[in-house]
């Protein structure tokens, strides 16, 4: 199967470190899933943290394979920016998606189920499941 058919994934953080580190985690726990095109977005364009519109735009776009993106963020103001750039309605591919997701549990979710080549309604529904994880 070509990575053209799989979902894309954007993982937004207020800090570039963690978006990086939760994407390399993601794609380990799937089993070195290097065909799910996987992007961060962390922190802000000059460095330190915060959000970027244009660094959420361009990772988006760096993942889009025609199948979908979905986008699992951090903390309010990386929804907030999201939300944004979807009422925009030409800041990010066609079918993002913003999903309503723990970060580290639904990106791993997410990866797993993109690297089946399911569609982005299941890699959306795998990640929000992740709400339901229990650690007690």
């Amino acid at each position: 199967m070509g990575d053209d058919k799989l979902v894309g994934i954007v993982l937004v953080s207020h800090s570039a470190e963690v978006a990086a580190s939760v994407a390399a985690l993601a794609k380990e726990l799937a089993g070195g899933a290097e065909a799910v095109p996987v992007a961060p977005a962390g922190g802000r364009e000059g460095g330190g943290v915060g959000t970027s519109a244009e660094l959420v735009s361009a990772a988006a776009a760096s993942v889009d394979r025609g199948a979908g993106v979905a986008v699992l963020t951090d903390l309010g103001s990386a929804v907030l920016t999201v939300k944004a750039l979807l009422a925009e309605g030409d800041e990010l591919p066609d079918r993002t998606r913003l999903v309503d997701a723990p970060f580290v549990e639904g990106a791993v979710a997410a990866v797993v189920t993109a690297a089946t080549g399911a569609d982005l309604d299941a890699v959306e529904a795998a990640a929000a499941e992740a709400y339901a994880y229990r650690k007690v």
